[in-house]
């Protein structure tokens, strides 16, 4: 009699387990194993090829700033970047996320992290889920480093050619490619479409990377359906460089089976929300057709989220925390600045500002917020005198540059330095501001200089990045 409830209580325990097993969602049984294509580049390279391109992306297109949008993308994107899986973690990717104030739905990455998510794919989604799937599907381009897998397997470029592959490709299909038309960018729409093989690659990483991010992978196959339905398969859309076989939604939705969704997280669904009603409040976008066809990436005028072509006088992202690394002026000087912000070179002098910062001012280049490395030629050996002949150069130019403190001693890549403050009156914005001008003299007898400038009611919003990107200056003269 004992025996036999035994055994019956065995087979009772063995099929709850066989049911629950079928009953719960989202069970792991046996997640799809996902293989990094052959590759013969370095993840140098990628990094590299991502930096540059992403130089022509945002020259090109209409990005966004607004604070409040930007983190909340940022914040979902940092969020699957940490649930990629550690074989495919690169410590040398440098994630990013931003907006592209265009209608068209799509989103695209470029190797090494930049990725950006247009203004109508956040718009269209229908949650959370389904933005973030999208975002999860290109950050698994990245993560497998597809874009330089595909030139190693067509072995059709050369590693410099990639860039411009890669430019091509972001705007699929709008007419009269924005990316340029330079000797290594001449590439039409779309030229970089992964191969069947790859997309489905990165259905399946991205299913996995949004189950342990805390997202259901099927939100991933239902933002298909929203892009079919919304968008379709025309202009500069999502489906021009993502092919979409009839098959696809069955298999994420296998692969989604097989998964178990962390618990820990979940949507946001009121921020998604509010984040909604904030770009629809912004008033009508332009088509990256439009953009193409009128040559005008920043519209001007009120409630569209862009800056005017003539003038910086748009709002100004927050400088990133993360840092990237620049060689400039023959090699002679290295500094790292916020990877969100970008570099303009000119002769003996480059510039790092962020997007909004510069423009067009009755004919020059003026910039409200950033730094400037120079080198100027001067008639004294002597640092102090060298020093106050380039700031007499900067208040005595017609502007209104006035020199608010003495000059101090400092220091600058480990040689003696100055320092001084002066205020201006922007000609552009009408704003106070304040420039911080720190100078070292080099071995042939030129003075070195680093400019700083941001609005006075900024200054402090910024000091943190001046001071770290002056730590970071090396001089190899």
């Amino acid at each position: 009699m004992i025996r036999n409830n035994y055994y019956g209580v065995q087979r009772l325990m063995a099929a709850v387990a066989i049911f629950a097993m079928f009953a719960t969602p989202l069970s792991i049984v046996a997640q799809t194993r996902v293989v990094t294509p052959k590759n013969k580049y370095k993840v140098s390279d990628d990094v590299e090829l991502g930096r540059k391109a992403a130089q022509q992306v945002e020259q090109q297109m209409p990005i966004l700033r607004d604070n409040v949008v930007d983190n909340y993308v940022e914040s979902v994107g940092r969020r699957l970047v940490a649930a990629i899986p550690e074989e495919f973690q690169h410590r040398e990717f440098n994630y990013s996320f931003d907006v592209v104030n265009a209608r068209d739905i799509n989103a695209f990455a470029l190797p090494g992290g930049p990725m950006y998510v247009n203004r109508g794919m956040i718009e269209a989604a229908r949650s959370e889920g389904e933005m973030a799937g999208v975002m999860a599907h290109e950050i698994s381009h990245v993560a497998l480093r597809h874009a330089t897998a595909q030139a190693t397997e067509t072995q059709k470029f050369q590693i410099g050619s990639v860039i411009g592959q890669i430019a091509g490709a972001v705007i699929g299909g709008v007419p009269g490619a924005i990316i340029g038309t330079g000797s290594q960018i001449g590439f039409g729409a779309g030229a970089l479409k992964y191969s069947r093989k790859y997309e489905t690659q990165a259905d399946i990483l991205g299913a996995q990377i949004m189950a342990r991010a805390g997202y259901d992978p099927r939100d991933l196959a239902r933002m298909f359906q929203t892009i079919q339905q919304q968008g379709g398969s025309g202009g500069g859309g999502w489906f021009s460089s993502h092919p979409s076989p009839a098959d696809r939604n069955a298999r994420i939705n296998q692969e989604a089976a097989m998964l178990r969704v962390n618990g820990n997280a979940g949507q946001d669904s009121r921020r998604f929300q509010q984040i909604q009603a904030s770009l629809r409040g912004m008033g009508r976008a332009s088509s990256m057709e439009e953009i193409a066809r009128n040559g005008q990436r920043y519209p001007s005028g009120e409630n569209t989220g862009n800056y005017p072509t003539n003038a910086p006088l748009g709002r100004v992202a927050a400088p990133s925390t993360r840092y990237q690394s620049y060689s400039e002026l023959g090699g002679a000087l290295r500094v790292n600045v916020p990877s969100n912000w970008r570099e303009l070179a000119s002769g003996n002098e480059v510039w790092f500002a962020p997007e909004g910062a510069y423009g067009q001012y009755q004919h020059q280049v003026v910039y409200t917020h950033g730094v400037n490395f120079g080198v100027a030629p001067t008639q004294s050996r002597n640092l102090q005198q060298a020093t106050q002949e380039f700031l007499n150069s900067l208040t005595q130019s017609g502007g209104n540059m006035r020199q608010r403190t003495g000059i101090q001693r400092s220091t600058l890549s480990g040689r003696t330095a100055l320092t001084s403050s002066l205020t201006n009156v922007n000609e552009a914005t009408g704003q106070q501001e304040v420039v911080t001008v720190i100078t070292t003299q080099l071995r042939n007898g030129q003075l070195f200089y680093m400019i700083a400038v941001a609005p006075q009611n900024e200054t402090r919003s910024f000091q943190t990045a001046f001071s770290n990107i002056l730590r970071t200056v090396q001089l190899r003269d």
